[in-house]
C-alpha cells in the first residue's frame, strides 16, 4: 500500500492527526501551494499496519514521513532543511509539483 500510493501520489505525507511535526509539515505544503496526499494512520482501522510498512520502507517508524516523486524525503526535520537547502524545490519540480517557491 505504501509504495503504491507513493507511486499514484506526487507528494505524500504520512501523519497523525495529533502529532505537532506533521501538523508543521502539513503547514509548509500548504503555504508552497501543494496538494499533499496525506494519510493520517491514527485514523486508519490498519493504521498500525501501514506504520510497519513504513517503517519497512523508510527504517523509520515516527512520523510524519514525506515522500516527493516517490523518493523519501524524511520526517519534519529533514523536510524543512530540504526546504531551507532547496533540496525540496528540486525534488517538487522533478515530480512535476507546481509550488510557490
Amino acid at each position: 500500500m505504501v509504495q503504491q500510493k507513493n507511486a499514484e501520489n506526487p507528494v505524500m505525507v504520512y501523519s497523525k492527526t495529533y502529532c505537532p511535526y506533521c501538523s508543521e509539515v502539513k503547514s509548509l505544503f500548504e503555504r508552497l501551494g501543494v496538494n499533499a496526499k496525506v494519510v493520517e494512520l491514527d485514523e486508519l482501522a490498519d493504521g498500525s499496519k501501514v506504520q510497519e510498512a513504513l517503517a519497512t520502507v523508510t527504517g523509520r517508524r515516527t512520523v510524519p514521513q514525506v515522500f516527493v516523486g516517490g523518493n523519501h524525503v524524511g520526517g519534519c526535520d529533514d523536510t524543512v532543511a530540504a526546504y531551507n537547502s532547496g533540496k525540496l524545490k528540486t525534488l517538487l519540480e522533478a515530480a512535476g509539483v507546481n509550488a510557490k517557491l
